[in-house]
């Protein structure tokens, strides 16, 4: 049995798995019953696999009958906390979380792959790791997997994003940035509470609030290089408890973002600058915490052309479509950090099945007759990789 043949009769199995994923979506680091199916299918294919990363990862492993590279195959687990709205048959049966970034595509087509790898291995070279990530969105699933040995002897990693703006059938594999650092910052003020009537015995958090969000946005307005793609988001302002009182306490909390380290630094050291003579202003005390989630996610030239002429033999010579970088994060930028490494953006958007919402939406959606696509991909590139 050939790769095509494999992905063939696997069409049904691949929509299965995604419905089943898809109606029991799980939250970061608590992924557990799709642990529970995924180490199964993996049993009844006799492919051999170990626990790695936080409590719900798993690394299987396929190995090849003629020597070559190894590589990692990668797909994250995690839903979202977002209430479903899709009206489908097999919507989420968890109120509230939902898999509304397509991680259960992912976790499918990763699946589906191994299916298939694992019926040609006579004409595999090397071996091929397949990740099954827990905590994408938090970016700590990754990392736990690398320190529990994911990475050890492998040559090359891969992963793909289902992608609303692209069109099924199409995909999105090119060189340099792709996706962006992502980085989260959290800062307390403290004041001076009193009567409404009387705010001049107290110091007003919020009033130091809003100065903090307005210069906050002139970050990259007014001091980043036009030139350079960056984004300052404050997505959270908590201060106040009653209406006649002038609050005391403030916590503001935000996301930068970008592709240059440089540019990384800026904003970090803006933002401190910002936070220390704002209070100092206002007479208030301020706290700031910068932590760093993800780092820019590079695609490395000689694997993402790996993975565009895996896809051109497995979608057609018109399967290739230019995406611009986005500034959406990706943990599996800390797998490329350590190899080198490519992430593809697989297009599932149809608008005769709806499918267009974009990724977070509770109304995101996929035309499932794409992502046969993924594990087709997933399975050529290892294939070419491994023989390189």
């Amino acid at each position: 049995m050939n790769l095509t043949q494999a992905a063939e009769a696997a069409k049904d199995y691949i929509i299965e798995q995604r419905r089943w994923f898809h109606q029991h979506p799980e939250v970061s680091e608590q992924e557990f019953e799709s642990c529970k199916r995924i180490r199964a299918e993996l049993d009844k294919m006799g492919v051999e696999w170990r626990p790695c990363g936080l409590e719900t990862g798993t690394l299987a492993t396929i190995k090849g009958a003629k020597p070559g590279k190894t590589i990692l195959l990668r797909a994250d687990m995690d839903g979202l906390t977002v209430q479903e709205e899709t009206g489908l048959e097999y919507a989420s049966e968890v109120p509230g979380v939902m898999h509304a970034c397509g991680h259960d595509c992912h976790m499918a087509m990763l699946l589906t792959a191994a299916r298939i790898l694992n019926e040609v291995k006579d004409e595999l070279c090397g071996t091929v790791r397949l990740a099954f990530q827990p905590a994408e969105e938090v970016a700590t699933g990754a990392k736990s997997m690398i320190d529990e040995g994911a990475l050890e002897g492998v040559d090359g990693c891969f992963s793909q994003h289902v992608w609303a703006d692209v069109e099924a059938g199409k995909v999105c594999i090119e060189a340099g940035p792709k996706m962006a650092f992502a980085d989260w910052f959290l800062i307390d003020i403290q004041g001076k509470g009193s009567h409404g009537a009387a705010p001049h015995q107290g110091i007003d958090a919020a009033t130091v609030s809003a100065a903090m969000v307005e210069a906050i946005q002139t970050i990259v307005s007014r001091e980043v290089d036009p030139n350079q793609p960056a984004v300052m988001t404050v997505g959270v302002v908590n201060v106040g408890t009653r209406w006649n009182v002038v609050p005391e306490y403030s916590h503001i909390e935000g996301t930068a973002r970008g592709f240059d380290p440089g540019v990384r630094k800026q904003m970090e050291e803006a933002l401190r600058r910002i936070v220390k003579s704002v209070a100092e202003a206002y007479r208030v005390d301020a706290k700031l915490e910068w932590r760093y989630i993800v780092p820019p996610t590079v695609n490395d030239a000689a694997m993402a052309a790996v993975v565009a002429g895996a896809a051109k033999k497995v979608m057609g010579p018109d399967a290739l479509a230019a995406y611009d970088k986005t500034n959406g994060g990706e943990d599996f930028a800390y797998f490329m950090e350590k190899v080198p490494g490519a992430v593809a953006f697989l297009g599932i958007r149809n608008e005769a099945c709806g499918a267009v919402w974009v990724n977070h939406s509770g109304h995101f959606c996929v035309d499932e007759t794409a992502l046969i696509n993924g594990a087709k991909l997933y399975a050529q590139t290892a294939m070419d990789f491994n023989a390189q």
